[in-house]
């Protein structure tokens, strides 16, 4: 399990694990977005804007929470490769949130949750994590924080269904 690192708010944050499941175990429970909030410390709901499912261009309202503070992001599905890759970009914050699965070592496999930010963390993501999150960076270490929970907590769900 990967651990923060700390640094600039706008470097990949980045928490990975392996699980003892195949890839269709994970992608089953990781592509249940409402049950996200299980494992993710900081989100309390995702829901679905339009109709149609899980797909490309999928938009979702996402919840957030730390502390008193609550706020709204609407995500973009840019990317659904079953088995093996889930994207969304954050379009409030200028995050794009990867999740990957790859084969590990003893027939397992590998979680990786990645959020890079491409194009630089947004005007209103400046000014609103220093006002209500702490900062930027520090928002950032608490992100990669709660990615390494995310990972273990879907990786320790699949177990648990897996052994079912």
């Amino acid at each position: 399990m990967t651990t923060p690192t700390g640094g600039s708010a706008d470097r990949e944050l980045r928490a990975e694990a392996d699980v003892a499941a195949p890839p269709d175990r994970v992608w089953a429970l990781l592509t249940d977005l409402p049950r996200m909030r299980d494992w993710s410390p900081e989100l309390v709901r995702m829901v679905p804007l339009k109709p149609g499912g899980l797909r490309v261009g999928q938009w979702y309202l996402g919840i957030n929470r730390r502390k008193a503070v609550v706020w709204p992001t609407r995500s973009v599905v840019a990317e659904v490769e079953p088995l093996r890759r889930l994207t969304w970009d954050t379009r409030s914050s200028g995050a794009r949130w990867i999740w990957e699965l790859e084969p590990a070592a003893g027939g397992g496999t590998r979680v990786v949750h990645r959020r890079p930010v491409p194009r630089g963390i947004t005007g209103l993501s400046k000014v609103f994590a220093p006002l209500f999150l702490g900062g930027s960076a520090g928002h950032a270490d608490e992100l990669e924080a709660g990615m390494a929970q995310t990972v273990a907590r879907l990786c320790a769900a699949v177990e648990q269904e897996t052994r079912a």
